[in-house]
């Protein structure tokens, strides 16, 4: 029996947290849940130091991805990448790390107060999404930076390309360097018919969030730990250090339960899901005005649970309109994420308002401007964040040191980092990008930028 399954049959009396004592009587709204929600009593295990059954569920997560060891956590993929970068760069060194890089991975370089170095893949020429890493890039850069301490790759990105992190790991451990991939999009790779996961590649520690395509609760995530270059045990302390003391069982028992159902129908369940996608596909051969994304020069590989469409901007509004919420929605692309809950029939009714609207949506144009590049680096994100500031009009804002980070969410990538001289460039890129959000709340007209230029690093 699980501990998920025991959380059905706990003591009637509680006499300890949490406060709602398991009454949904009393609160009906956490009928359903409310009955298996405990804290650490006798005969349960604890995710933050795992001896029984949540100790035999990561043994039987290291078994399935390929990994040496993996660890449960229940603050999603932003707590493994935070624990993995605070461990690895404790004692300095700087970070190598995907310009799009989600901003938990700039959140670690922050914390550890590191020196941030920049990899900028080519752009989709008609998209201006990233293209794949490349070895090439990741080796060019290295010998560029001979301080760097941790290389960090986002593979698949949120639109699904993905890059050869084998020959990236090759790249990194001819130098003595740990690589960590960023792999949240991807915890589904490596099934049958799925491309190759990072783990089995070699990358040192790799990230997965449980949550976005497999059958786990939201915000629940996994972190693989590849030993060698990296100490599992400093990496678990950081997770200790960062990870609620009082973590939720009925997130964890979703962690237990997604592992095993993983080990024992996986394989049937990933078929299921690429047979379901195949039919997608062909079935979208019929659309003429909305286009489904497909590989290209550049992209190493594509994650074929990731549905990216082209299309009118009216296409999002469309398919709301027929109930059905696309993940991200911006100008010509929609995106469309598929998980191992989909079937024929919910990729079949995709399909069916597509095929609907297409005759409806005009074609479009698919050349978008490129981003700009990075802005050049002022000071560390530690520094700039710590220094005094003030808040400009963005049209005055060219030649100051931003104090702050504006990122659009999804996907959480920022087009702007504390510590980057923000030019003429960045500021066209944060007109143009919509709905930015900001460390410091203020509208999308203005910037907070610090006092002082810094020493260019």
């Amino acid at each position: 029996m699980t501990l998920f399954d025991k959380l059905a049959s706990v003591p009637d009396l509680p006499m300890h947290m949490p406060g709602h004592k398991r009454n949904v009587d009393a609160f009906p709204w956490l009928a359903g849940f409310g009955e298996r929600d405990i804290t650490e009593i006798d005969g349960f295990d604890d995710l933050n130091d795992p001896e029984g059954g949540f100790a035999d569920m990561e043994r039987a997560a290291a078994r399935l991805w390929g990994a040496r060891e993996s660890v449960a956590l229940v603050g999603g993929s932003t707590l493994g990448i935070l624990a993995s970068i605070l461990s690895v760069l404790e004692n300095g060194g700087e970070l190598l790390m995907c310009r799009a890089s989600h901003r938990s991975v700039y959140h670690a370089a922050q914390l550890a107060g590191v020196r941030t170095r920049y990899l900028t893949p080519k752009c989709d020429p008609e998209l201006a999404i990233p293209l794949s890493v490349t070895p090439g890039e990741v080796g060019a850069a290295l010998e560029q930076y001979p301080g760097v301490r941790l290389v960090c790759v986002t593979s698949p990105t949120y639109e699904g390309t993905i890059s050869d992190t084998a020959a990236i790991a090759g790249e990194c451990h001819r130098r003595g360097i740990p690589l960590l991939v960023d792999e949240a999009h991807g915890a589904h790779l490596g099934l049958p018919g799925f491309p190759q996961n990072s783990v089995a590649a070699g990358a040192d520690l790799v990230v997965q969030s449980l949550h976005k395509t497999l059958p786990a609760l939201t915000q629940t995530a996994i972190l693989h730990i590849n030993r060698g270059l990296v100490e599992p045990e400093k990496v678990r302390g950081y997770v200790g250090m960062l990870q609620s003391s009082s973590p939720s069982y009925l997130l964890s028992g979703s962690i237990e339960k997604c592992i095993y159902y993983l080990r024992d129908h996986g394989a049937e369940a990933a078929s299921g899901w690429l047979s379901a996608l195949n039919g997608f596909r062909e079935g979208a051969k019929e659309l003429r005005n909305i286009r489904l994304r497909q590989g290209g020069e550049g992209v190493y590989a594509l994650d074929p649970s990731k549905l990216l469409l082209v299309s009118a901007p009216a296409l999002a509004e469309g398919l709301r309109a027929c109930g059905i919420e696309p993940e991200y929605a911006r100008g010509i692309l929609t995106l469309c994420m598929t998980g191992m809950g989909d079937t024929r029939e919910s990729l079949g009714r995709l399909l069916d308002a597509l095929l609907a609207m297409d005759g409806r949506l005009p074609p479009v144009k698919t050349v978008i401007p490129a981003p700009c590049p990075p802005p050049c680096q002022a000071m560390t994100l530690r520094e700039a964040m710590s220094a005094s500031g003030r808040l400009l009009p963005l049209s005055a804002a060219a030649g100051h040191v931003s104090g702050e980070y504006a990122w659009a969410y999804p996907p959480g990538v920022p087009c702007l980092v504390p510590g980057e001289v923000i030019d003429g460039g960045v500021v066209e890129t944060m007109k143009v990008s919509g709905d930015l959000h900001f460390t410091h709340k203020h509208g999308p007209d203005s910037i907070f930028c610090v006092d002082l230029p810094g020493k260019m690093v």
